[in-house]
């Protein structure tokens, strides 16, 4: 006979289990994520990220040194929800490359996810644009210069870009006009989203503030056509 073994001990809350040191980092960024998501940048804590992962205090300095490094990684995961809210708009427009009323419709879009993330996610885009030096930012897993032919570049700036290239190419866009074009149309659809969001203009009406988005996309078009 085998003498008994006395059964495992579960860990208590003081000694918690140790986990792959990805899952880690991680849970962090995803728990950053939940904080900014309900009070923007400044909730952006080490502290209530680890206690939200049920990991000791210490073990986030393994992953990040600092409040800022956490923020900076939250930053570009924010960064890569607006850009995935864009691409899934683009995605959705019907029409070959390079026809002008899809090309049209794509820039639509573009701008239209951009101001809805702004509207529906404020605490993310807040926090999105809250570490200056994370600009221009990669999609999460992407590395500094891994855009091309084929990675493109899906950061919001890049999509922007390339409906840009492609309205060009359609010839709705006379090609002596568009370097640097991107610049002027970000700004226009970002100052919108600013200013209805915590802005002057945060108190309007769902239907004035939904008309001014479609007034200043549509004046958008116009322009570029």
């Amino acid at each position: 006979m085998t003498p008994d073994r006395p059964a495992p001990r579960p860990p208590s809350a003081e000694e918690p289990q140790r986990r792959p040191r990805g899952a880690v980092r991680d849970g962090l960024v995803a728990a950053g994520l939940d904080l900014a998501r309900a009070g923007g940048p400044d909730a952006v804590v080490l502290r209530e990220a680890t206690r939200a992962v049920g990991v000791v205090p210490n073990a986030a300095y393994r992953h990040f040194a600092n409040r800022g490094e956490l923020l900076a990684a939250v930053c570009a995961a924010a960064i890569g929800e607006l850009a995935d809210r864009m691409a899934a708009g683009t995605a959705s427009v019907p029409g070959p490359y390079g026809d002008p009323a899809a090309a049209g419709a794509r820039l639509r879009a573009v701008g239209t996810a951009y101001l809805a993330f702004a509207r529906e996610e404020p605490g993310l885009f807040a926090t999105a644009f809250a570490v200056p030096h994370e600009h221009p930012y990669p999609y999460p897993g992407a590395a500094p210069g891994a855009a091309g032919p084929t990675r493109p570049d899906r950061s919001p700036l890049g999509q922007l870009r390339a409906v840009l290239d492609e309205l060009t190419q359609a010839r709705v866009l006379d090609p002596e006009r568009r370097p640097g074009l991107e610049y002027p149309v970000w700004s226009t659809v970002h100052g919108l989203a600013v200013l209805v969001g915590q802005g002057p203009l945060r108190d309007l009406p769902a239907a004035e503030r939904n008309a001014l988005e479609e007034r200043t996309l549509r004046t958008i078009g116009e322009m570029l056509a």
